[in-house]
């Protein structure tokens, strides 16, 4: 067995790229799908990812890879526009022209990674990191996948699914159904039928994003560094009974509190700038019946919480994190329906302008996305649940979180500028409550 730190991106080589079609076609008055109004929002070359890591304890004799694509086939029949092409910023042309399929190979043990997920090779376990497949794919598919099988006869799954089509919430009821379907294959005429119905509820609009006056904020790659932290939820509980907030709100704010004073040091004249940090929040259970447990798309908003420049302190980030989403939900969560809804978002998005104006650029936005409370280890092919699931984060100023496997901590995916993350991974406050890189592995005595 080699070495952890062997472990890296030039190990992972692509063997095969797939179509994979519905085992049936698409009815002719299911061919087009038109997206909502928050599905319109975003932007046709988001996909976030999830890695799904098992060991190769429970897989069977047979080929993995090939009943994967045969149990995907078989979902993509009620998941019909994720093998479909997105058409303009609006719908999805369901020609069932497929999900893109991926194989590696991965040139080291699952346990190596596990004991130091290495960021670099993570990305190359990811199918849109494959120059060919972005080529062709991104922008235009809905569904890519990557399987990558380690030495050791271990596997990770990636599921990369657009966010034009799905929140974290649809992506987990796509990939618990495929692996339904794939653990009892007789489970798909059990399946609970998804809804695409979020344009029923709130149209798009043509041109909507472009009116408001908003400026083009484009991802940056270059020059940035990504860090995985984990937070003991023990000490969390302890910071939680001082000054409140849920466990991720107490994450966000560690991490907010020690980004800023980084990027303070690094470029001192941020100092005086408006910090902002956009929160992902879901309102699916302020809707109602409208938005069933089974519905597909975007139901959730990146409620910006905004804080002045000596607004540092950890209880201050939380009360401000506090007040503004109990103010979303209070004011705006159950109202995006309708006209009613466009006249919300509309209202939002005129906020947002208008804090961007009035700042003249002297702002830094942070953004947080948590995938916490999701059954994400509950996946379960056939083969048992996931040892590991984490995701990425490769945008500035983003931080993605993660439960752990056992629950005891929050795993966070951070991404800041190269000299500001140098200062970062050493804050002694963030370093009380995190470990910089841990083991992934919770004692698991395998042939990984």
């Amino acid at each position: 067995m080699g070495s952890p730190a062997t472990c890296t991106q030039s190990l992972v080589n692509i063997t095969s790229r797939k179509i994979i079609r519905p085992s049936s076609p698409t009815p002719h008055h299911q061919r087009t799908l038109n997206l909502s109004l928050l599905d319109q929002i975003f932007p046709p070359t988001l996909y976030p990812a999830i890695i799904y890591f098992y060991s190769s304890d429970h897989f069977p004799s047979n080929d993995v890879s090939e009943s994967l694509q045969t149990s995907l086939s078989k979902a993509l029949v009620q998941f019909y526009p994720l093998a479909g092409r997105l058409n303009g910023p609006a719908s999805v042309d369901c020609n069932d022209e497929g999900a893109y399929f991926l194989e590696a190979q991965v040139n080291c043990q699952l346990l190596d990674l596990l004991k130091l997920p290495v960021h670099s090779l993570l990305n190359n376990l990811i199918p849109e990191f494959d120059p060919q497949t972005a080529h062709s794919a991104l922008g235009s598919a809905v569904l890519l996948v990557q399987m990558s099988r380690f030495n050791c006869g271990g596997i990770a799954l990636a599921v990369s699914l657009s966010h034009k089509i799905a929140d974290g919430t649809s992506y987990q009821i796509f990939v618990r159904a495929w692996a339904d379907i794939h653990r009892d294959h007789e489970y798909e005429s059990q399946l609970m039928v998804p809804r695409f119905n979020g344009a029923s509820l709130l149209p798009a609009k043509d041109s909507f994003v472009n009116n408001l006056g908003l400026p083009k904020w484009l991802p940056e790659y270059q020059g940035l560094t990504t860090r995985r932290f984990v937070f003991d939820v023990t000490k969390i509980a302890n910071l939680k009974a001082k000054i409140g907030g849920t466990n991720v709100q107490l994450v966000s704010a560690i991490i907010l509190k020690s980004a800023r004073a980084a990027s303070y040091q690094s470029k001192p004249e941020t100092s005086s700038s408006t910090a902002v940090l956009s929160q992902m929040v879901s309102f699916r259970r302020s809707m109602g019946s409208v938005v069933v447990e089974n519905a597909m798309g975007n139901w959730f908003w990146p409620v910006q919480v905004v804080f002045k420049p000596n607004e540092m302190e950890l209880h201050e980030l939380v009360a401000n994190m506090r007040r503004d989403t109990t103010v979303f939900y209070n004011e705006k969560a159950g109202k995006f329906k309708g006209e009613e809804g466009f006249l919300v978002m509309s209202e939002l998005f005129r906020e947002r302008g208008e804090l961007y104006r009035n700042t003249k650029g002297c702002i830094s936005v942070y953004k947080a996305t948590s995938l916490c409370k999701l059954p994400v280890y509950e996946v379960d092919f056939g083969w048992g649940k996931p040892i590991w699931v984490t995701g990425q984060s490769n945008q500035k100023n983003v931080f993605a979180l993660f439960d752990t496997k056992r629950g005891d901590g929050i795993e966070a995916w951070v991404t800041l500028d190269e000299e500001e993350m140098a200062i970062f991974e050493t804050d002694e406050e963030l370093l009380s409550f995190a470990s910089l890189n841990p083991s992934a592995s919770v004692n698991h005595h395998s042939r990984m």
